[in-house]
């Protein structure tokens, strides 16, 4: 069984993902690391964001970015070292949607992704994880909160325990620029999949949406189990 789990930058998809693929059991993917591993991977080859749209396979490639199993999910590695710490920097945060958007990086990406579901069951999250990646995934869920809310959420994870006004108004604003590129790119942006069920968690404790996705899988799962 496939869940897909998409949604704009802030909307818990990560830990909310993570936590539905241990209550049921399943792997969970995100597959947002892979575009960050390689975005950390270009920034340390010292290749600036204007010339990534010229990368090609070959180039992907050099840089050594892969995944491996591990803890429930997947480990991501750039050669031999894990940069799961790494990938997560603002550095990397502010530079992601660039390479995001670059055709090959896409194209190169998508049969890694579609590889890490065989044989296993699998909660996958991203932007265009029920669209593109999964596009018959058993269960889809787009999950959306206030722009605030999201920016809350990121400067906490970010490690800002109190936010100020100001610190808010600045996130809330990245977070809006990141929308409007994630969503107006011309390869597969940012969209709610036609069979998608939407969620919007602004006013939702974690464990509350935890709960509606994973009450959502089982009824899915038990409905599968009779067709």
């Amino acid at each position: 069984m496939i869940i897909a789990i998409d949604g704009p930058a802030g909307s818990g998809k990560s830990s909310t993902a993570r936590e539905v693929a241990r209550r049921l059991g399943f792997r969970h993917l995100d597959s947002g690391a892979f575009y960050r591993a390689l975005t950390l991977a270009a920034q340390r080859a010292g290749i600036p964001p204007e010339e990534w749209e010229s990368l090609d396979a070959t180039d992907l490639d050099r840089f050594g970015v892969r995944a491996v199993p591990g803890d429930g999910g997947f480990r991501m590695l750039l050669g031999d070292e894990d940069v799961g710490d790494a990938i997560r920097d603002p550095a990397v945060n502010a530079d992601v949607s660039t390479m995001a958007k670059v055709p090959a990086v896409r194209a190169w990406l998508l049969d890694r992704l579609r590889a890490a579901s065989n044989g296993v069951d699998l909660v996958s999250e991203g932007r265009d994880t029920g669209t593109v990646v999964f596009p018959d995934a058993d269960l889809k869920i787009f999950l959306v909160a206030e722009p605030r809310e999201r920016a809350r959420r990121r400067l906490i994870q970010q490690g800002v325990a109190e936010p100020s006004e100001a610190e808010l108004a600045a996130e809330t604003e990245r977070l809006l620029e990141r929308d409007r590129i994630d969503s107006s790119r011309a390869v597969a942006p940012l969209r709610k999949a036609n069979d998608a069920v939407e969620l919007d968690t602004t006013n939702l404790t974690f464990e509350e949406q935890v709960d509606r996705i994973v009450s959502l899988a089982l009824e899915r799962r038990e409905r599968l189990a009779h067709e």
